[in-house]
């Protein structure tokens, strides 16, 4: 029976309670016949709810909290020593287990735990990285002039990224933009592996006929990077539009005041959580994606819209252009008011050239990023460590 130890830095169940998780997320392929996922908080999912994640395996959680108390802590030389202490309740949860691999999602503490495991279980893991730490940092702060405690804080963390990712079996971006960060690292068995997204779900749109009111849906977390007031302002000059906003975030507030100040409430929806799985079906009813970030990423969002056959505009980010956002598959605009309204104005309004880029969307992300393509490639690379360890 082939079993897998997932070790995550997340609490799984606010993941659920927003409804985000796919099918077989921590399961792809239904590769393994028990899953066995391991938390770095203190956190206790429902395990009936996470079910869907693991598909007909068996499915168990333990925990691991992090122990904050480590992070700055002086003296440095200190910080192994006391990180394998903590490790050590974690080596023997995989030790009862018996995995045949260990999967990590993000580099923290869970990566650290893994390269224990490793190191004293003889166990490989392999590592899911989803953003860069150098661009958009979690656990380091990112700012000039750090005082000597924050310094010793990125240090820390800087210490637990570099443990986890140098000595992994492979390390799997998930998507292009990561890559600088892992040669900067020095990592080198990379290699670079698209999110597996709802295959039950997503539709394809077969039908461009604008609505009555055209729709226009952003998707994506409410914060100034990820900002679409200019979308807003655009859309309240299209009285012909209106447009769905889900995603939840500090900005929110702000962008609900926003609409009253330009008095287009009853055009402008809200939903600050939607189901992953109503979500890929609303997709398909929409006329035109429109999202601002800033961030160095193709994110799953714009993903799954790609993968609808959505007219998708997007923004211009500020610095390197995104490898896979290059090409005619999307239009790109500058982040400002008047570029999304002439971009709107433009495919509201020419029937054929937003059937087209809809189209031209789905047939790129499908040769790409289809479901099907990027599970069969995590479950090819299980069953070769399988395969390996027979």
């Amino acid at each position: 029976m082939a079993c897998l130890l997932v070790i995550v830095p997340d609490r799984i169940s606010d993941i659920l309670v927003k409804g985000e998780y796919q099918p077989g997320y921590y399961n792809p392929g239904e590769v393994f016949d028990e899953v066995h996922i391991l938390t770095t908080t203190d956190d206790r999912p429902s395990l009936e709810q996470l079910q869907r994640t693991v598909g007909g395996a068996r499915l168990f959680v333990h925990n691991l909290p992090d122990d904050l108390a480590l992070v700055g802590r002086c003296p440095t030389f200190l910080t192994e020593y006391r990180l394998r202490k903590w490790a050590k309740a974690g080596v023997e949860i995989a030790r009862r287990i018996g995995p045949a691999l260990v999967r990590c999602h993000g580099a923290d503490w869970n990566t650290y735990l893994a390269s224990r495991i490793k190191a004293e279980l003889g166990i490989p893991y392999v590592v899911s990285l989803h953003i860069n730490p150098d661009v958009n940092p979690v656990r380091r702060i990112a700012k000039p002039n750090l005082s000597p405690a924050e310094t010793r804080h990125n240090r820390f963390y800087e210490h637990i990224e570099a443990t986890g990712l140098r000595n992994a079996d492979l390390v799997m971006p998930v998507y292009q933009p990561i890559v600088p960060y892992l040669q900067r690292l020095g990592v080198t068995r990379v290699e670079v592996c698209y999110n597996v997204l709802n295959r039950l779900h997503l539709r394809r749109k077969t039908d461009y006929a604008l609505h009555r009111l055209a729709r226009v849906v952003y998707v994506g977390r409410l914060f100034d990077e990820k900002n679409p007031g200019n979308i807003i302002r655009a859309v309240a000059r299209l009285p012909e539009a209106e447009l769905t906003v889900v995603g939840d975030g500090p900005i929110l507030g702000a962008l609900q005041e926003l609409t009253k100040q330009l008095d287009i409430q009853r055009r402008v929806r809200f939903f600050p959580a939607v189901a992953n799985d109503a979500l890929c079906e609303l997709l398909a009813e929409q006329d035109v994606f429109a999202v601002h970030t800033e961030y160095w990423e193709i994110s799953k969002s714009v993903l799954e819209a790609l993968l609808t056959g959505l007219p998708v505009v997007i923004n211009q980010r500020k610095g390197e252009p995104v490898p896979e956002l290059e090409g005619d598959f999307v239009l790109k605009v500058n982040n400002t008011e008047a570029e999304y309204l002439a971009a709107l104005e433009r495919l509201l309004r020419d029937h054929e050239a937003r059937a087209a880029l809809g189209r031209r969307a789905f047939a790129h992300a499908h040769a790409h990023w289809a479901p099907e393509i990027t599970e069969a490639k995590y479950a090819s690379i299980y069953r070769k460590f399988l395969g390996a360890r027979d």
